[in-house]
């Protein structure tokens, strides 16, 4: 599935290069970058935090064909390659971009949609619930056939069913990089099975159980105490009478 939507991001070169350099535009609320692919040199970039941060909450800009307007001059089209975050702020790192050419295939991750959950026949008709078991898939096709996300009908699914990748519909010209390389590949993305809810319970009730018998045996050796202790009182007693 694709849309009109166009993400395009101002970016300056720079010759600064190396962790001192990307330190301090960090501190300056920039994000440093590199293009690099389509049998061109690999150019360091700069990109303004703020604006990649607002353009990074659009699920599709991760599977867009987006466009670097290098220096105001010079528009080059690029796919996030990879992305690196602060490991507990909400900041950006570093993030690379590779450029696309018309004519050459792109690899490339797009996220799954699973589409009609509540119709689904295991979950209406018979309790079940519902495992995504892939939220994204890889894929591999031109620039021009790259889909923003790929659809997931689990409508028919029933209690026990898995839909795998090669049931699923893929838009022409778009392969699944997985079952290039074979069958063996063919991962399961998503399955309907019973809550485990009473499995879990049914411990509970043995513990119950388990308690209740260890207090019956409790009392049962409390009155068997009393029962001595009255026994051994009698017998002293008697002694004493005698």
């Amino acid at each position: 599935m694709s849309s009109d939507i166009e993400f395009t991001l101002e970016a300056q070169t720079r010759q600064d290069v190396g962790k001192g350099a990307s330190r301090r535009l960090r501190r300056e609320k920039k994000v440093p970058a590199v293009v690099y692919g389509g049998d061109k040199e690999a150019v360091s970039l700069t990109l303004s935090h703020d604006e990649v941060y607002r353009k990074l909450q659009f699920e599709a800009f991760f599977s867009h064909i987006l466009t670097l307007n290098i220096d105001g001059k010079d528009k080059q089209q690029a796919i996030l390659r990879d992305i690196q975050r602060h490991p507990f702020k909400p900041r950006i790192a570093h993030m690379d971009f590779l450029r696309v050419q018309a004519d050459r295939e792109i690899q490339i991750r797009v996220p799954l949609h699973f589409i009609n959950e509540e119709e689904c026949v295991g979950v209406r008709m018979n309790g079940g619930e519902v495992s995504h078991l892939e939220t994204e898939v890889e894929i591999l096709c031109l620039p021009r056939d790259l889909p923003e996300y790929l659809e997931v009908d689990i409508a028919n699914l029933d209690v026990g069913d898995t839909l795998h990748l090669s049931e699923l519909t893929l838009p022409q010209g778009v392969q699944f990089v997985d079952l290039i390389h074979g069958d063996e590949y063919d991962r399961a993305v998503v399955s309907v099975h019973m809550p485990r809810v009473t499995a879990e319970e049914e411990p509970e009730e043995e513990e119950a159980a388990e308690g209740e018998e260890a207090e019956a045996g409790e009392e049962a050796a409390d009155e068997g105490g009393d029962e001595a202790g009255s026994d051994a009182d009698g017998e002293a007693d008697g002694e004493d009478k005698g």
